[in-house]
C-alpha cells in the first residue's frame, strides 16, 4: 500500500533561529553563529518543544509506518527527543534530500548584510523573485523542489500508508508546492501569509483526486504542554534563513 497520509513536522527552535532573529532585531549584517548549518542544535526552548511534540506522536504513533528525517542535527534531535526512544529514532530514514535550503554566499547574512556585502545579489533577488533566485553556491526554491520531487517519487511508493517527515520550513512549503500542486504565484501568495512554526505539524491526505491539505502548522500540542510557540519564519528578503 502506498503512502496516503503525510505529517510534516518542522524542527524545534534552534540556536540558529535565535541568532538570526537577534541579528535582525539589532540590525546586524551578520548572524553570529559558529556551527555549520548541518550541525546547528536545538535551543533549550526547542528541546521543550520537541518534548511536547512527543505527546502528539504518542497519540498517533501506532498509525505511523515510516519516519523520515533531514540529516541536519536540529531535525534529528527533534525526532529523537519526541520519540524518547533512541532505537526507534535510529530506524528513521535519514535522507539528504530533506536538508534545508543551501544559501551559498548569502549564508549567515541578514538582508542588511546582503545589501551591504552583495548588492548585486540583492538586485538579482528582486529581479528573479524568491522562487527562482539561486545565490552563488546555493539553491533556489526551484532547486529544492526538484530534489523533493526525487525524494517523494521514491518515498511515497514505499509500503505503509502513513509517514512523518521531520525537516525545515522551506522543505515543508515546497512539499506543498509539489504535492497539492501549486504554481509559483500560488505558493508565494500562500508563503507570504503562512509561517511554518517550530515543532508544528502539517497534515496532507491523498484521495482519489490527489493530495489535500488538511491542517497547516498546528501547535496545539505545544500549547497544551506549556511549551513556547515560536515564530522564526526564516523568510527574510535575504533568502529564508532556517538555521
Amino acid at each position: 500500500m502506498a503512502v496516503n497520509r503525510l505529517w510534516l513536522v518542522r524542527h524545534g527552535e534552534s540556536e540558529g533561529n535565535v541568532a538570526a532573529s537577534k541579528a535582525e532585531r539589532e540590525g546586524s549584517p551578520v548572524i553570529a553563529l559558529d556551527a555549520r548549518d548541518a550541525d546547528v542544535e536545538l535551543s533549550p526552548i526547542g528541546r521543550e518543544q520537541a518534548e511536547a511534540l512527543g505527546t502528539w506522536l504518542r497519540g498517533v504513533g501506532s498509525t505511523v509506518d515510516e519516519y523520515w528525517v533531514s540529516p541536519y542535527r536540529r531535525a534529528r534531535q527533534t525526532l529523537a527527543i519526541a520519540l524518547a526512544d533512541e532505537r526507534a529514532a535510529s530506524r528513521a530514514l535519514v535522507d539528504e534530500r530533506l536538508r534545508d535550503r543551501e544559501l551559498g554566499i548569502l549564508d549567515l547574512l541578514t538582508w542588511k548584510g546582503v545589501e551591504e556585502l552583495h548588492p548585486e545579489e540583492a538586485a538579482r533577488r528582486r529581479h528573479l523573485g524568491k522562487f527562482f533566485h539561486r545565490p552563488p553556491g546555493g539553491e533556489s526554491w526551484a532547486d529544492v523542489a526538484l530534489r523533493l520531487r526525487s525524494f517523494l517519487g521514491e518515498a511515497l511508493d514505499r509500503p505503509g500508508s502513513t509517514a512523518v517527515v521531520v525537516a525545515h520550513d522551506a522543505v515543508i512549503m515546497l512539499m506543498l508546492y509539489v504535492l497539492l500542486p501549486l504554481d509559483e504565484a500560488k505558493l508565494l501568495a500562500f508563503a507570504s501569509t503562512h509561517t511554518v512554526r517550530n515543532a508544528s505539524v502539517t497534515e496532507l491526505v491523498r484521495g482519489d483526486d490527489g493530495w489535500e491539505l488538511v491542517t497547516f502548522s498546528v501547535v496545539d500540542h505545544l500549547e497544551s504542554q506549556g511549551a513556547d510557540v515560536t515564530v522564526h519564519s526564516g523568510e527574510d528578503e535575504a533568502g529564508e534563513h532556517d538555521a
